[in-house]
C-alpha cells in the first residue's frame, strides 16, 4: 500500500487511542498476513535471514524468521506513531541501554559523534530519547520522498514531535553535516544500506556488497568518533546497544581509508543485526546477486 499523508494521519491518531493490547496482536497479524502476498519482499527477507542465521538454520525455521520479520516489521510501524504519545519520563522508564559512554563522553565535552545505524528495531524511540531526555542535540540525514507533502509531513513529525533536525539529502547535504559535527551535535546516518548505488565494496554477512562511504568519510575528515549503535524493542519498552567507536584516522590515501573504515563498519553492523536479526528491516535488494537473480531458491 502507498504512503500518504491522510493514512499516517488516521493511523497515528488510532494508534494513540487503541490499547496496546488490541494494538499489537493487530499489527502483528497484519504484517505475518502482507508476509504471505508480498512473494518478491518474503524472498529478499528470506535471502538477507540466509546469511545472517548461516546454514545451521532448516527451511522451517527460516520461514518462521521471515514472517517474524514482517510482524516487527509491522510493530515497528505502530511503535512509530505512537511514541509522540508518550510522556518524557514515560519514555525514560522503558529504555535501558549499554555503553552510553562511547555517546555521553565527547558529546559533553563538545564533540560531535557520528551514529551508524541499522533499519533495526526502533531508531526513533532512541533519537527522541537522546534528544529530550538526555539532551543531545541531534541530527538526521534524512532522503527526500514523493510527493513532497509526504516528506513534508515526516520532517515535521521528526522534528517537532522527536525533537530531532532533519538535513536533507541533497548537493549541500555534506557541508551542512560537517557543520553539525563541529558544533558538537550527534549526526544519525542509517548505512546499512547503499540507496545511491555509488557506496563502498565491503564484506556484508560474507559476500560482497556495497555500503554507503558517508559516515566513513565524515569521521575521516572531521575527527568526530564513529560510534555503531542499535535501539531493539522489547515486550515493554527498548534496549539500547552502543558499540565502541570504530579507530577513523588517516593511514594513507582517502579511499583506501574510507574502504577500510567501511569494512569496519560492516562488521560492527553484523554485529548489532546478529543480536536480533528478525528486527531487521531491510525489505529490499541489498546485495547484487539479488538484484539479478530475483527468482526464489530452495534451499531443500
Amino acid at each position: 500500500m502507498e504512503l500518504s499523508v491522510g493514512s499516517l494521519r488516521l493511523a497515528k491518531a488510532l494508534a494513540e487511542v487503541v490499547p496496546d493490547m488490541v494494538a499489537r496482536p493487530v499489527a502483528r497479524n497484519g504484517g505475518r498476513a502482507i508476509s504471505q502476498i508480498s512473494a518478491e519482499q518474503r524472498e529478499v527477507v528470506r535471502r538477507n535471514l540466509a546469511r545472517v542465521y548461516g546454514p545451521e538454520i532448516n527451511d522451517a525455521e527460516l520461514r518462521a524468521r521471515v514472517r517474524d520479520v514482517f510482524a516487527n516489521y509491522a510493530l515497528y510501524w505502530l511503535d512509530s506513531l505512537q511514541i509522540t504519545s508518550r510522556s518524557v519520563s514515560e519514555l525514560d522508564a522503558s529504555l535501558t541501554y549499554e555503553g552510553l559512554e562511547y555517546l555521553s563522553e565527547p558529546l559533553r565535552r563538545g564533540q560531535g559523534v557520528i551514529a551508524a545505524i541499522p533499519h533495526l528495531g526502533s531508531w526513533e524511540a532512541g533519537a527522541r530519547w537522546l534528544a529530550q531526555v538526555q539532551g543531545f542535540r541531534v541530527v538526521a540525514a534524512v532522503e527526500k520522498l514523493e510527493p513532497p507533502e509526504l516528506y513534508e509531513w515526516f520532517v515535521n513529525y521528526r522534528t517537532k514531535e522527536l525533537g530531532i533536525e532533519v538535513v536533507p539529502v541533497d548537493g549541500e547535504a555534506t557541508k551542512h553535516l560537517i557543520n553539525a559535527l563541529v558544533s558538537g551535535a550527534m549526526l544519525t546516518l542509517l548505512c546499512d544500506r547503499d540507496v545511491t548505488g555509488d557506496g563502498v565494496e565491503v564484506e556484508f554477512f560474507g559476500e560482497r556488497t556495497t555500503l554507503p562511504a558517508g559516515p566513513a568519510l565524515l569521521a575521516l575528515r572531521t575527527g568526530a568518533p564513529l560510534v555503531p549503535l542499535a535501539v531493539y524493542q522489547k515486550r515493554r519498552g527498548y534496549h539500547g546497544v552502543i558499540l565502541e567507536p570504530i579507530a577513523a584516522e588517516r593511514e594513507g590515501r582517502l579511499r583506501n581509508d574510507v574502504a577500510r573504515v567501511t569494512q569496519n563498519l560492516a562488521y560492527a553492523l553484523e554485529d548489532l543485526i546478529r543480536r536480533a536479526p528478525t528486527q531487521w528491516h531491510v525489505l529490499q535488494p541489498n546485495w547484487p546477486s539479488d538484484r539479478k537473480d530475483p527468482a526464489p531458491k530452495s534451499r531443500a
